[in-house]
């Protein structure tokens, strides 16, 4: 089955292709960076800073914080 990469939208075969859905690791890379440099976003609500504050301390795995 062949679908277009994401990026450079070049048709690639799905089966065996070890970055898939992109056609090679550039494009997988240059994705990972938009994602990084924060260009892409996912929507939704903006969280306070109390709420960053505690989801921050729960990563750490300092709750009582």
């Amino acid at each position: 089955m062949q679908v277009r990469c994401p990026r450079c939208v070049r048709f690639v075969e799905w089966e065996g292709n070890p970055w898939r859905p992109f056609c090679s690791e550039r494009c997988k890379l240059v994705d990972l960076g938009t994602w990084v440099d924060e260009e892409y976003k996912i929507p939704g609500e903006k969280s306070s800073e109390e709420d960053q504050k505690q989801a921050d301390a729960v990563q750490l795995g300092n709750e009582d914080n």
